[in-house]
């Protein structure tokens, strides 16, 4: 640029006259300017290497991390497995060994394949859950943490949220380990006749927290595994009738006996008495002797929860046959029958002595009538 144009630009720029600070007007773009402008190779060229730079660059980080994740994965997948098919060998040998039972008298009274059946998958549907649950929960907790996520903050409310609901929920945990060591010791199940101490009935329900029993009168309990401190079954094994037959002192023994006897055998061979007796009714002998009656014990083994339909029909056939042998049944303390007949042969037993007082003209009915006031005359 030659020094008079130079000159000439700087006096332009300091003339403060309106026609210099007048902006002049912009040009009006052209309709080849407004239109967007394709990108071309090399724009494409430059992008895609970009790209292949960017992944080439982190292709060993993220590889790395897939890699953890799928053997974290495979790793829980398989463990599961095999866990879950241990347990499952495990019920099966316990099943195995409830088995060898079988050939005994107690094992058959004891055991049933229904109940094993039921109890094996309760107790394998409990511990497969169990089993899941830790696992998975350990495979996730790692798979976070491979992708750099900070789990302290994780554990750290998992801990004070399982304090909180061990301290507020203590009961729901007591009543839920319960109803696991009763299915694990097969205390009871669905259609056993149960004591609880807090309510009796038959079983209609098992759970983990709550057992439901249906009472005598058709109500339902709900009884909390917790709560349970002793628990009477009465359909396990075998009940036991007892029947105590009260009679005379004076009556023969041996009569009695041959009696009892005589209806024993022939209840023991009737329908359907004989499939729900499982032993013989046995006379035991004498249970108690007082100075006016004796007792005679009569026992039978019989079909669990059976027994007082066995006791029912037992009094009904024995009250037959000793009114049939006359054989008096009597029920507690008796009256001598001396002073019975006396007391009835006197008719005036019941009569109240002569009073004093009845006689008018006795002293003691003078001395008892009220005094009369004395008239005045005028």
């Amino acid at each position: 640029m030659s020094p008079s144009v130079a000159y000439a630009a700087v006096l332009a720029a300091a003339d403060p006259s309106p026609s210099s600070a007048t902006p002049t007007p912009s040009p009006s773009p052209s309709p080849s300017q407004s239109t967007p402008s394709v990108p071309s190779l090399q724009d494409a060229q430059e992008s895609a290497s970009n790209a292949a730079g960017w992944i080439e660059e982190n292709w060993s980080t993220w590889l790395a991390i897939g890699l953890r994740v799928l053997l974290i994965v495979v790793i829980a997948a398989v463990l599961r497995v095999v866990v879950r098919r241990a347990i499952t060998k495990l019920i099966d040998r316990m099943n195995r060994t409830v088995q060898t039972m079988d050939g005994t008298a107690l094992g058959g009274l004891l055991v049933n394949a229904e109940r094993r059946r039921q109890r094996s998958q309760a107790i394998g549907s409990v511990l497969r859950s169990v089993a899941s649950f830790v696992i998975l929960g350990t495979a996730a907790l790692m798979v976070l943490a491979t992708f750099q996520i900070n789990l302290a903050p994780l554990l750290a409310s998992a801990g004070v949220a399982g304090v909180a609901i061990g301290f507020g929920a203590r009961n729901l945990v007591t009543d839920f380990l319960s109803g696991v060591f009763m299915i694990l010791e097969d205390q009871y199940g669905v259609g056993d006749t149960v004591d609880a101490g807090v309510a009796s009935g038959e079983v209609i329900e098992v759970g983990l927290r709550v057992t439901k029993l249906r009472g005598v009168d058709g109500e339902i309990w709900y009884v909390r595994n917790g709560e349970v401190k002793r628990i009477g079954n009465l359909s396990q094994g075998w009940s036991t009738a007892g029947v105590d037959v009260t009679v005379r002192s004076g009556e023969d023994l041996d009569r009695v006996k041959a009696t009892l006897d005589a209806v024993a055998e022939r209840m023991s061979k009737e329908e359907p008495w004989n499939e729900l007796l499982w032993g013989p009714i046995e006379v035991l002998g004498l249970d108690s002797v007082l100075l006016d009656s004796m007792v005679v014990r009569v026992s039978a083994k019989t079909m669990p929860g059976k027994a007082l339909t066995v006791e029912r029909e037992l009094r009904w056939r024995i009250k037959r046959a000793f009114d049939a042998a006359d054989i008096d049944i009597v029920g507690g303390a008796t009256a001598p029958p001396a002073e019975s007949e006396q007391t009835a042969s006197d008719p005036t037993a019941g009569m109240a002595a002569p009073s004093a007082y009845a006689n008018t003209g006795s002293p003691q009915s003078a001395a008892a009538s009220p005094l009369t006031p004395p008239s005045t005359a005028k």
